[in-house]
């Protein structure tokens, strides 16, 4: 699932008042154990698909606390950050909430989420590295990963074979001799790989498989690192994919990629592992065709390895205006410890750490995905990163590339100098 980072004009106003409170100088080490009342924000996703691991949750935590009264309340994704700024402006902030990983960050950098210790919670020296990302900055966490999910490469059986291709592809060599025998055998109005221009999750996995990034952090300070020659070179190859599988609309970004893809309009598509699945879907196959004929694979990448790939998931924080902060933790290992990784990896979400994933590879119905995110990497955590997505620099700068309207090189350049003039801003 995607979700857009919250850019800090909707909680500027909030955070005075946490300021004015204290902010996050408040220790909570010992702010909220004799607490009687719990208040813990959730999506419907928790509440639809998984309400017995929120059971087993409160469980734990009114055994250990009897009387304790845990109240739950569950949001939808596009009103959640809405509704969470405004309360976080008040005393009646909740006690849990959770956040997606991208949305973490502009939460921590005005300070409306308390630091937390690592230690205390099951399987941390474990993170994956994309969500322990998402929770850190400078230095501290400021919440703890509770699931994850990938991206992987999903093609269509019955067109590859139509192009005598068997298997699917293990190297990335493999990978575009096989597009190329398909997009021979389909004609030049057919996208062997259907690679909207402006998905910057999937140019950002060709930066990083060149060993480039997006910006680096150098002695505190932040620099956009798009025109580094690393950079460029996965920029030059995402290009290359471009040109030469993907032959619809290059302004498109991929928000209706499963739409095109159940159209029958494309063999092979990369994004979120629950694509295939959606475009498969009565709903959204028009050609009859999909259901039992999609395949995941990971995705290779141009340095031999796999792709690294972006991960998405969610992240679970403690307001710093809490006044159960002890039990909130408390709550939060219950709900994201061993028990619940079980419970949320049997739902079809990846985990929050290794160890668990490392026992979905051994599952052949969840080793694609869970091999493809051993891989991972995750957004610069700096202070003005939710103006970079605002502007969205990124994706300006990839349909400039896919249309022809500036080179690779005078592109990434031009979107380096828009990056830095924000990306250290707070």
């Amino acid at each position: 699932m995607k979700r857009k980072l919250v850019a800090a004009i909707g909680i500027a106003g909030m955070m005075v008042s946490i300021a004015a409170c204290g902010g996050s100088d408040d220790k909570g080490s010992d702010k909220g154990a004799d607490a009687k009342e719990l208040t813990v924000w959730l999506t419907v996703d928790a509440q639809n698909n998984w309400p017995a691991l929120v059971k087993a949750a409160d469980d734990a935590v009114t055994k250990k606390h009897p009387g304790v009264k845990i109240k739950h309340e569950y949001y939808g994704w596009p009103d959640k950050n809405t509704k969470l700024d405004a309360v976080l402006a008040t005393d009646k902030a909740p006690d849990v909430v959770e956040m997606g990983n991208t949305e973490m960050l502009g939460y921590m950098v005005k300070g409306a989420f308390a630091p937390v210790d690592p230690a205390e919670f099951d399987n941390s020296a474990q993170w994956l590295d994309g969500l322990k990302a998402s929770v850190s900055y400078e230095g501290k966490a400021y919440g703890v990963p509770y699931y994850a999910g990938g991206r992987v490469a999903n093609w269509r059986k019955d067109v590859a074979g139509s192009a005598g291709i068997k298997t699917t592809p293990k190297t990335y060599k493999e990978l575009t001799a096989d597009l190329d025998k398909i997009q021979k055998k389909e004609g030049a109005k057919f996208n062997a790989w259907y690679q909207p221009t402006r998905d910057w999750y999937a140019a950002m996995s060709f930066v990083y498989d060149a060993g480039g990034s997006i910006a680096k952090e150098e002695g505190g300070q932040w620099k956009a690192n798009l025109s580094s020659p690393e950079s460029l070179k996965g920029l030059t190859e995402f290009k290359n994919i471009v040109d030469s599988y993907m032959h619809g609309d290059k302004t498109k970004d991929e928000s209706d990629r499963y739409i095109v893809y159940g159209q029958g309009k494309s063999g092979m598509i990369f994004g979120a592992a629950w694509e295939g699945a959606t475009a498969a879907d009565p709903k959204s196959d028009k050609t009859g065709k999909l259901k039992d004929n999609l395949e995941n694979f990971v995705m290779p990448g141009p340095s031999g390895k796999n792709i690294p790939v972006f991960l998405g998931g969610s992240d679970l924080a403690i307001p710093v205006k809490s006044k159960a902060q002890v039990l909130a933790a408390e709550w939060i290992n219950a709900f994201t410890g061993p028990e619940g990784q079980k419970g949320l990896m049997a739902k079809g979400n990846l985990p929050n750490n290794k160890t668990d994933l490392a026992t979905l590879k051994k599952d052949p119905a969840t080793e694609v995905p869970a091999t493809a995110a051993e891989s991972n990497w995750f957004v610069p955590m700096a202070p003005g990163w939710g103006q970079v997505e605002k502007a969205q620099i990124l994706q300006t700068m990839l349909q400039e590339i896919g249309t022809g309207k500036k080179s690779v090189e005078a592109a990434a350049k031009d979107a380096d100098t828009a990056i830095d003039k924000v990306i250290n801003t707070k």
